[in-house]
């Protein structure tokens, strides 16, 4: 099937998707639509009983799609500048340690934590998998999506330092997650092969400290561009090609490409910065452009994330396997971020329940599908991706949708 084809299907279902939630569900964009999808999923399944023509359709788009290129080296430099750009700059850089460590140890503590728990339980229910394919798993799940977590926490009234913590940290360990992932899944990839500790370190170092470092380079020149001209077109185009080239470069080299986007975005979004450089029209164009190209993304994201439903294993042991991961990765979460929070609220303003909210608000999303996706059938990718699934639909569906009435319960909204 035509790419063009495709784009034009998915555009045109999540705007009748998207009409439906705003007019009758009003739910938050992103549980919305994929609630809709996955019922409408489910009715072309049913209807499939009698006429297979819309569900081989459906399927045939599913399979048309590489989900993992797509989100990881398309939409998700776009998604997640978009997001830096509107972040609250002073919020972070007051919780810049904070959030440092959630995005980082945070992670690899919680890679370790849910791959060890899990090898235990896939045993218990005896399903014989190397504890190595356990880790990717943990590394996969372990990152919050910032994607699902930014609309949702935005309407649920979370504190604006809370909020800054959550973004903030979901911004970057998405970019640090998938290093994780990589590294994990060029050892297990080795086929028991000797590893050496510089190979993993080199790899590491380049994909963080290069995207970084990156990002601060985009990041400036950007600035510096707009900030000698006074052209609102010219300059929306100069922020669209500092993610398309910066993306482009940031592959070229190795370096992530998602920590370059959110770093770029920090930097030109910043206040000061938008106050030198940028004109009050310009400033209105650029932040709707973004905004636009953040809902548009988003709307075909989540679109699709409920259309994968189709190609998945729902087996029985796979089912109860991932029924009993979402716990598991909840405690896990919280378990990762216990010591991090109680040695930071010392000295930072911390509210009440932060572990509480951070662990039930830090959602999954379409990241941790598409690094499921690129699993090989060695790695059991069908289990793990059903698992996946299974946490992510949890994730977004019943936490993005009581998240909200939590921070209201906690008395955390009126601080």
């Amino acid at each position: 099937m035509e790419y063009f084809l495709i784009t034009t299907i998915l555009v045109c279902l999540a705007s009748v998707f998207g009409f439906i939630n705003v007019k009758f569900l009003k739910l938050p964009n992103s549980i919305g639509l994929m609630l809709i999808t996955i019922v409408f999923s489910l009715i072309v399944l049913g209807l499939s009983a009698f006429d297979d023509t819309l569900l081989n359709a459906e399927k045939e788009i599913i399979t048309s799609i590489d989900f993992q290129t797509v989100l990881l080296d398309v939409m998700l430099s776009f998604l997640l500048f978009a997001g830096a750009l509107h972040t609250n700059f002073e919020q972070l850089r007051v919780q810049r340690w904070p959030v440092l460590v959630f995005s980082t140890i945070g992670v690899l503590v919680s890679t370790f934590l849910v791959g060890t728990a899990m090898y235990f339980i896939l045993q218990a229910i005896s399903m014989n998998v190397d504890y190595i394919y356990c880790l990717l798993f943990g590394a996969l799940i372990s990152p919050t999506d910032p994607i699902a977590v930014l609309g949702i926490l935005k309407k649920a009234g979370a504190p604006k330092r809370l909020e800054a913590k959550i973004v903030g940290e979901s911004l970057f360990n998405d970019g640090v997650g998938v290093v994780v992932f990589l590294t994990i899944f060029k050892i297990a990839s080795s086929g028991g092969g000797e590893i050496e500790i510089a190979q993993i370190a080199e790899l590491f170092g380049m994909e963080v400290i290069g995207g970084i470092a990156i990002g601060g380079v985009l990041g400036f020149i950007t600035y510096k561009l707009m900030k000698s001209i006074d052209d609102y077109d010219i300059e929306v185009i100069i922020t669209l090609a500092a993610v398309m080239g910066g993306t482009a470069v940031a592959h070229h080299y190795h370096f992530s490409a998602p920590l370059a986007m959110v770093t770029a975005g920090l930097i030109v979004g910043n206040d000061t910065v938008r106050s030198s450089t940028m004109s009050e029209i310009t400033e209105t164009y650029v932040d709707k452009f973004w905004e636009l190209i953040d809902i548009l993304l988003n709307t075909i994201l989540f679109v699709l994330i409920g259309m994968e439903m189709l190609i998945l294993t729902f087996e029985g042991n796979y089912v109860l396997a991932g029924l009993l991961a979402i716990p598991v990765v909840l405690i896990c979460r919280y378990a990762s971020l216990l010591a991090p929070i109680q040695f930071f609220q010392r000295k930072l303003n911390f509210v009440r329940n932060t572990n509480l909210i951070m662990t039930w608000g830090g959602l999954r999303g379409g990241i941790s599908i598409a690094l499921a996706l690129s699993l090989t059938s060695e790695m059991h990718r069908e289990l793990f991706l059903t698992v996946t699934y299974i946490i992510v639909v949890f994730s977004i569906l019943v936490q993005g949708l009581s998240v909200g009435k939590i921070i209201e319960k906690l008395g955390i909204k009126e601080e």
